[in-house]
């Protein structure tokens, strides 16, 4: 793929897209952490200093995509929750962390992205890009918030923290569910030490489950 350089705010958007998509096709071959820009601007078709002229940087390529991911993630998983669904709280949010679970188990770029956020993508930006990114994921949170209090009214307000612990619990249960190949090794020579090995879908279902569970009875109480 060849470009040419992009002579209106279209094509500039159009040329976007392309280095989003290309991204986002190369996180199904390998982790956040071995996308450079370099292998990002072959695969495009455009010279490195031109990749600049639409993003500012690797991080910056990928916090938008993370933008982009999750946007459509909140969309798909709000839709999921728009059925009704009976039964006491607790069961509802049993519910509730079971299915957000099981689609973030779907949707492993978007976790993988989610989990270099804080440590990776938030570096090497401009502060005007990062505040750009923040806004957009305050409306996303604020829109998963809303679906998830029409599912489970009893969350009221507190609804909106739930969610966005829910995002810094998918990151967290994300890496320590892939450890490096040396992190696997120790657990092979020692079997004493494999139960320190997380099932991502699993765990996080659970911590999820008691997270509403405990947000509840202290709404109760």
């Amino acid at each position: 793929m060849t470009f040419q350089r992009a002579r209106s705010e279209e094509h500039r958007e159009i040329r976007r897209r392309a280095i989003l998509d290309t991204a986002s096709a190369m996180l199904e071959d390998m982790p956040v952490g071995e996308i450079t820009l370099n292998e990002l601007s072959r695969r495009v078709g455009l010279a490195k200093s031109a990749m600049r002229r639409y993003f500012e940087s690797r991080e910056a390529v990928l916090l938008d995509l993370l933008d982009v991911q999750l946007h459509r993630w909140v969309a798909e998983i709000s839709v999921q929750l728009s059925d009704g669904d009976g039964g006491r709280a607790r069961e509802r949010g049993d519910r509730l962390a079971a299915l957000v679970s099981r689609s973030m188990l779907r949707n492993s770029r978007l976790c993988d992205l989610i989990a270099a956020q804080p440590g990776v993508l938030e570096h090497n930006v401009s502060a005007e890009g990062l505040l750009r990114f923040k806004r957009s994921t305050h409306t996303s949170i604020g829109m998963f918030a809303e679906a998830v209090r029409r599912y489970l009214p009893e969350l009221g307000e507190d609804s909106r923290s739930v969610c966005a612990m829910t995002l810094v619990v998918t990151g967290a249960l994300w890496t320590y569910a892939h450890p490096s190949a040396s992190a696997l090794a120790v657990g092979e020579a020692d079997p004493a030490l494999a139960g320190l090995h997380l099932d991502f879908a699993a765990d996080l279902e659970t911590t999820l489950a008691r997270l509403i569970t405990g947000t509840l009875a202290r709404r109760a109480g």
